[in-house]
């Protein structure tokens, strides 16, 4: 079985699995230890807990449970992916928010039936003292492995200018951006294949200076030959079969598709014209200065937060805020140009900063605020709205090639994992590569 399999079998476990898997870890009065990984354990509670973790969601997805050795080597070798990915999280330290763990755990308490974080913790202490926290460290844990693979795997694909090129114009990337083709659509069918395809070709060529398919239909249709046409309007390419939809995307308008066999006999398009979709991606920007003073070794916080208080009164005292900027503002890339941060668009300022700057009107300085990197004020200049639709298509693409890649890369990254991992097996009849070999 791949790995990706048990990965997704884990990723489903459902919460009677955990509670049950929870339960039994305050049930083993001792433990031995089945495998070493890097630095960590993996115990013969853990193997159980997995294998039972496992069947349960074989046996709700009416799947067949493979026999025990089979399935004691593939959790396990589950278990060892999995710890391997742990100690790369706390390698490079990484640990969810507080906010994030807490929704996750909600979303889990909401499926049980309990309205509240304090609610789903008594009700599962109930059953047995600690499953909560143990639910609530297991759910810690896979987070942080999503986000070390976001962080790792991410890093690994690489989608060039010319990819997204080449996919906003196929067929599928067409149907994505909702381009529309007005086609004239002929088929020719019969029981005799080389009359069929003689009257296909006569077709095709009358296509090229005829735009009428009823005319078209009438003049060639025969007493074993049918000609079937239709002006089909605009029609979104997701709408047309993809088989016929790939062959007009590449078309230029007036142009003739190639003959297209298929069961019900031979197909032959023509575009009269291409549309995209009107709708664009206006987005609102803000012409946008600052003044940040940040706290440092010699500066304290109360220090900085009163030299931007000392800043904020004389900019609305009348002095040029620029001048003020370029002496006194720690951002020494936006200092040198008057604090300026030219057109900014939403979502490229930390949050504080974003709203801040959409709350405050044209002209007028915003009273000092607080972000991660230190105390601002900002002065919008002016506003508009841009057009984005150009970087909004090719931010799309981007996201569609690397979802497309992104399961494959996981698999890979995941073996490289266990490859470069160091892994003692205790039990050699649970050492899958070992049996193997024999």
């Amino acid at each position: 079985m791949k790995i990706k399999s048990f990965q997704h079998i884990f990723r489903a476990t459902v919460l009677a699995a955990l509670i049950s898997s929870s339960m039994q870890s305050f049930a083993q009065p001792t433990d031995e230890v089945v495998a070493i990984v890097d630095s960590s354990v993996i115990l013969k509670s853990d193997l159980e807990q997995g294998i039972a973790e496992t069947e349960h969601q074989l046996k709700a997805q009416n799947k067949t449970v493979p026999p025990l050795q089979y399935l004691q080597m593939q959790v396990l070798d589950q278990l060892i992916v999995r710890q391997a990915q742990l100690e790369q999280v706390k390698r490079y330290g990484i640990k969810p928010d507080e906010k994030s763990l807490n929704a996750a755990v909600l979303k889990v308490a909401n499926q049980s039936g309990a309205n509240s974080l304090e609610a789903f913790q008594q009700k599962l202490d109930a059953i047995a003292p600690g499953t909560y926290e143990s639910l609530r460290g297991r759910i810690a844990e896979d987070l942080s492995i999503g986000r070390l693979r976001q962080q790792q795997v991410m890093s690994r694909i690489k989608i060039s200018d010319h990819d997204v090129e080449n996919f906003l114009n196929s067929p599928e990337g067409q149907a994505a951006l909702g381009t529309q083709a007005h086609v004239i659509h002929m088929r020719i069918s019969g029981d005799n294949t080389e009359e069929v395809q003689k009257i296909a070709k006569e077709v095709k060529q009358a296509l090229a200076s005829n735009d009428d398919p009823k005319a078209i239909s009438s003049k060639f249709s025969t007493s074993t030959v049918t000609v079937d046409g239709a002006d089909m309007g605009f029609r979104s390419l997701s709408e047309i079969p993809t088989e016929l939809s790939a062959r007009i995307a590449p078309l230029k308008v007036g142009q003739t598709t190639e003959l297209i066999n298929v069961r019900d006999g031979v197909h032959v398009l023509k575009l009269l014209d291409r549309k995209q979709n009107d709708q664009k991606a206006l987005v609102p920007q803000y012409l946008t200065r600052h003044i940040l003073i940040q706290p440092s070794e010699v500066v304290s916080l109360d220090r900085a937060k009163q030299m931007i208080d000392s800043l904020y009164n004389r900019a609305k005292a009348g002095e040029d805020f620029g001048t003020l900027a370029a002496t006194y503002s720690n951002d020494t890339g936006s200092a040198r140009d008057g604090g300026s941060l030219g057109w900014v668009s939403p979502g490229t300022m930390v949050p504080e900063f974003e709203q801040v700057m959409k709350d405050t009107p044209v002209g007028q300085v915003s009273k000092p605020f607080q972000t991660q990197f230190g105390w601002h004020i900002l002065q919008v200049s002016d506003t508009r709205q841009q057009d984005m639709t150009k970087e909004v298509q090719e931010r799309m693409a981007r996201q569609i090639l690397g979802e497309r890649q992104f399961d494959t890369e996981v698999d890979s990254w995941m073996r490289e994992l266990r490859a470069n991992a160091y892994v003692e097996i205790k039990d050699v009849s649970l050492d899958s590569k070992a049996q193997q070999n024999k």
